[in-house]
Order: C-alpha cells, then structure tokens, then sequence
C-alpha cells in the first residue's frame, strides 16, 4: 500500500523559485473551480435525469390504467355469447 502512495515533498525546498509556486496555486485555484462546475453540473444532470424517468414511468402507468379501464371491446363480445 505505502508504494502506491506518492512521497510528500517539501514546496519550500525543493522548489527554489517563487513563480512556480504561484503557478502551483493558480492551478490548484482553476481546478478547484473545476471540481465545483462538475460537481453542479453532476447534480443538475442527476434531477434532469429523474425527472424525465419520473414523466415516462407516470405516462406508462397511465396508459396502463387507462387501457384497463376501456370495455368498448366486451361490447362487441356479448353478441356471440347470447
């Protein structure tokens, strides 16, 4: 498990110069913000998405009960009973 997981490092010694520290920042800063327009959009996409199932699911049951409710075919079935 320890193999797997990257080394810490010390920013201040390892990195001398004061403008790749600023750069490191500002790339964490755009990614940051990027992480929170996924994650919003993630969420939009997730209420999109059961809403619409929610519509289809509710025209299907009432297809179905409305189907069940018709008997104009039992109509025309009594004459050949009688």
């Amino acid at each position: 498990m320890s193999e797997e997981v990257m080394p810490r490092i010390d920013v201040t010694k390892e990195l001398p110069h004061k403008a790749q520290l600023n750069y490191m920042k500002l790339i964490e800063k755009e990614n940051l913000e990027r992480v929170r327009k996924l994650k919003r959009i993630r969420q939009r996409n997730i209420v999109s998405g059961l809403l619409l199932g929610s519509g289809v699911l509710g025209v299907y049951f009432y297809s179905m009960y409305a189907v069940k409710q018709e008997n104009f075919l039992d109509d025309l079935d009594e004459p050949l009973k009688q």
